[in-house]
């Protein structure tokens, strides 16, 4: 058997540039490069190796070890799964840097390969720097933490381990089912080490997209229960998105005549306009999905996972006839609210059932069918009205969303992660096509939206990313800016300055309590001075175009000078804090505190008991 004798690093490192994939009849690596911050835990193993092949496999360079992490889920998403990056780190903070990043990955069902620098697994020099040292198991170390976050987790204590470790790994991040991260932790002595690994270890091996067929039985029960709809709802998921189905789910909602609502993953599964299509679903949905939603006697939810967001913490969903039927290719969520569940793949599973349901559409359907469109048609007037461009200072946010929407092409990319804004983009946003709405909302990371919209830019270089940031989130995490720059990945970022958490004030004031600790100019001081943050001249600092604009028209105009800038632009506006749209949304529990000397909480509880008493809490 032929062999060759590589360091663990290296091993690692070539079977990464082995794995491919085809994609749109494009032969593409699965693994599109390596993020990499160094450190003495991975510099000299996978630094090493990773300089060999710097011409053939690319090493980015990032700024913040958790913000990286957030650049590769974002690549991943953006190219619908069948493409992913690495993160290596050093070890200690390094590393755990990273958890948060590996939990909004798992969370969202996203492939990410984490190989945090470990402790040395021969132990000569503990404890090394930046270890965490157990008193009574010295085979717990802080990446330990990754494995609550992770689908898949190992440490490599030997160099062979690899062989049968590095295909797990692989087969995890590939799967439509139990695709996340993976975290293969590597201790800082064993990157170096070396052993003859076999050659054929090193061939090229291709992965499919995987395709699971449904079982009969589910799928009879699935055309049984479609068939005898009268008021269906279709809620799409992310899982059409990365299933490929948007096509097919646009003929199945037309023939069958089934209007179609969207969650935050969801979003793009059908274009804005289409007849089928009713907008977003959930807290942060509109009218017309909710209406619906709270009506119908069959909710079909395709490729999502039911979060509380989406039900309206299980509210939502009124009819007390209602059916769930769960089309999900990961079998953990087809069952959730006692749904039915049809456990495949989101294309096949729609044309399994296209194939199998009569043509024939009641007359009963079509008159649900055209309300649904009338109640779309009225929502887009909504929108119309809260997006349109005003006169004056301090806008709301949905005026901002409605000048970014307008400055955008239909190739274009609008990216944001937390806060109110993912609420306005979600009711507001319009987009044509898949991909178009990239709002991480179901780990609601601030900090994401920069480094995400990087990740985004990597992975679509020909289209316009606009970011949508709060300035609570841009103050978490805006390192990427200097990245953005550094690899000329150009980005449009635009920062809501509302003077704090607007969102969570917005929230607290709403459970009856006073404002506090959230916003700027209430929160605590020591010594009663309110920090004045002049964003556009931090964004400067890191390389980046920027400007302070003071209103709608303002913001239009700068956007048009964004878009003829070479490199990353930021451009400022204050908006109220106060206002959010009304308009649309579910109610979502948030408990408000049993007892209180406040007349206001006490009331805010009362009104909390009373919307429980609508929660279906039987599955």
């Amino acid at each position: 058997m032929k062999t060759i004798r590589l360091t663990t690093a290296q091993a690692l490192v070539r079977y990464m540039m082995a794995q491919r994939v085809i994609v749109e009849e494009r032969d593409l690596p699965l693994f599109a490069g390596t993020f990499a911050i160094f450190g003495h835990g991975n510099v000299a193993g996978m630094g090493e190796a990773l300089y060999q092949v710097r011409d053939q496999f690319p090493t980015f360079r990032a700024h913040n070890e958790q913000a990286m992490a957030h650049a590769a889920i974002a690549y991943a998403k953006t190219r619908m799964r069948r493409q992913m990056m690495a993160c290596t780190t050093s070890v200690g903070p390094g590393a755990t840097n990273m958890i948060t990043a590996a939990a909004l990955a798992h969370v969202n069902r996203l492939p990410l390969l984490l190989l945090p620098g470990d402790v040395f697994a021969n132990r000569r020099p503990d404890p090394v720097l930046q270890q965490i040292e157990n008193f009574t198991d010295p085979t717990t170390v802080a990446n330990d933490c990754f494995k609550p976050v992770s689908r898949y987790w190992d440490r490599i204590t030997r160099p062979e381990q690899l062989i049968t470790s590095l295909p797990q790994a692989i087969r995890t991040l590939t799967s439509p089912s139990d695709c996340g991260p993976v975290t293969l932790c590597l201790p800082e002595d064993v990157q170096a080490e070396s052993y003859d690994y076999p050659a054929v270890f090193f061939e090229r091996r291709y992965h499919d997209q995987l395709r699971p067929e449904p079982d009969r039985g589910e799928l009879t029960r699935g055309l049984d229960i479609l068939s005898r709809a009268k008021n269906p709802l279709i809620i799409a998921g992310g899982g059409v998105l990365y299933s490929g189905a948007t096509d097919s789910l646009a003929s199945f909602a037309e023939r069958y005549m089934i209007p179609v609502a969207e969650t935050q993953a969801g979003k793009g599964s059908l274009p804005w306009n289409h007849k089928s299509a009713v907008g977003a679903v959930g807290v942060t949905g509109s009218a017309a999905a909710n209406e619906l939603a709270r009506e119908a006697d069959v909710v079909f939810a395709v490729g999502c996972r039911l979060s509380d967001f989406t039900t309206g913490s299980r509210s939502l969903f009124q009819n007390p006839d209602v059916t769930l039927l769960g089309l999900n290719v990961c079998a953990f969520d087809s069952i959730k609210h006692r749904a039915e569940p049809l456990v495949c793949d989101a294309k096949v599973g729609l044309e399994k059932l296209d194939h199998g349901l009569s043509s024939t559409v009641s007359a009963t359907r079509k008159a649900w069918y055209d309300r649904a469109y009338g109640l779309a048609q009225g929502w887009h007037e909504v929108t119309d009205q809260l997006t349109a461009k005003v006169d004056g200072d301090c806008p709301t946010d949905a005026q901002v969303v409605g000048a970014v929407q307008r400055s955008a092409g239909a190739q274009d990319v609008v990216v944001c992660a937390a806060g109110g804004l993912p609420g306005e983009l979600h009711k507001h946003w319009r987009t044509d096509q898949p991909g178009g709405y990239h709002v991480e909302y179901g780990y609601s990371c601030m900090g994401y939206e920069i480094a995400g919209g990087l990740g985004v830019k990597m992975a679509k270089p020909d289209s316009t990313v606009f970011v949508v940031v709060g300035d609570g989130s841009y103050l978490m995490m805006n390192s990427e800016i200097a990245t953005s720059v550094l690899l000329n990945r150009k980005l449009v970022i635009v920062v809501l300055d509302n003077g704090g958490f607007g969102c969570i004030n917005r929230l607290q004031q709403g459970c009856g309590n006073e404002s506090f600790n959230n916003l700027f100019a209430e929160g605590t001081r020591v010594d009663g001075e309110i920090p004045q943050v002049d964003f556009a001249a931090h964004a400067a600092s890191l390389g980046a175009e920027s400007t302070e604009v003071t209103d709608v028209a303002g913001l239009e105009q700068a956007l048009k000078q964004a878009r003829r800038h070479s490199k990353t632009s930021v451009i400022v506006i204050r908006t109220d804090a106060k206002t959010t749209t009304q308009e649309g949304g579910s109610w979502w529990d948030v408990p408000m505190a049993e007892v209180s000397s406040s007349e206001d909480v006490s009331a805010a509880r009362q009104v909390y008991q009373d919307k429980i008493k609508h929660q279906k809490v039987d599955g």
